[in-house]
């Protein structure tokens, strides 16, 4: 290979790799006859190869050293942590919910939480042919952060006080059965959350088998 080239890539190499790798370059160039008079000399490598070396091992004793105080500092949180939390216990009893009380320790006075959002309407209610006669099958769209799914259904036409209770499910389906083969029925759906039953969802008809 006459116009080979020598591959160094030390930057690749980690500190614990480039220890040996100049070790090994020093042993196979002393007295290699190929080299005569290397350039830097070898004793000028192997010296900052111990320099070298010397200081990977003050980071390795440093690295230990500092693992350890981070154990201690952490240990030492937790004893802070624990006696503040008392702290922060005493000036609540005391101030009996008084604000101002408890910005005068220096605390910060807790958010109340906000109320739950009412939940939206379900959307897309759509009616199958169940597989069973006087069945209907029902799918919506599920509703985040709903708890269950009340539906309702009507006989056609419907009015205002036509709708009647047809069951509550937890998943975004349900089959209605029990009804009348040929009847036209509509449903409807809503969802149930932390703040009560949303809005209806728009009516789906269907014709029972």
């Amino acid at each position: 290979m006459a116009n080979a080239k020598v591959k160094l890539e030390l930057k690749d190499k980690t500190d614990a790799e480039l220890i040996p790798y100049t070790e090994n370059i020093v042993t196979k160039m002393t007295g290699n006859p190929n080299f005569t008079t290397p350039n830097p000399p070898l004793a000028s490598i192997t010296t900052a190869k111990i320099d070298f070396s010397a200081s990977v091992q003050t980071v390795a004793t440093l690295e230990q050293q500092l693992e350890a105080a981070r154990g201690v500092t952490t240990t030492k949180r937790g004893v802070l942590h624990g006696l503040l939390t008392q702290e922060g216990t005493f000036v609540e009893n005391i101030a009996a919910g008084d604000a101002v009380k408890i910005l005068s320790a220096g605390m910060e006075v807790r958010d109340e939480p906000a109320p739950p959002a009412p939940l939206p309407a379900p959307q897309n209610l759509k009616a199958f042919a169940g597989d069973n006669d006087g069945e209907i099958d029902l799918d919506w769209d599920s509703v985040k952060k709903s708890k269950s799914y009340e539906l309702q259904r009507s006989p056609d036409p419907i009015t205002a006080t036509s709708w009647i209770a047809a069951g509550t499910v937890t998943k975004s389906k349900a089959t209605v059965s029990g009804l009348t083969s040929g009847s036209k029925n509509w449903f409807r759906v809503r969802a149930i959350g932390a703040a009560g039953p949303g809005p209806w969802s728009d009516p789906a008809t269907k014709i029972a088998p």
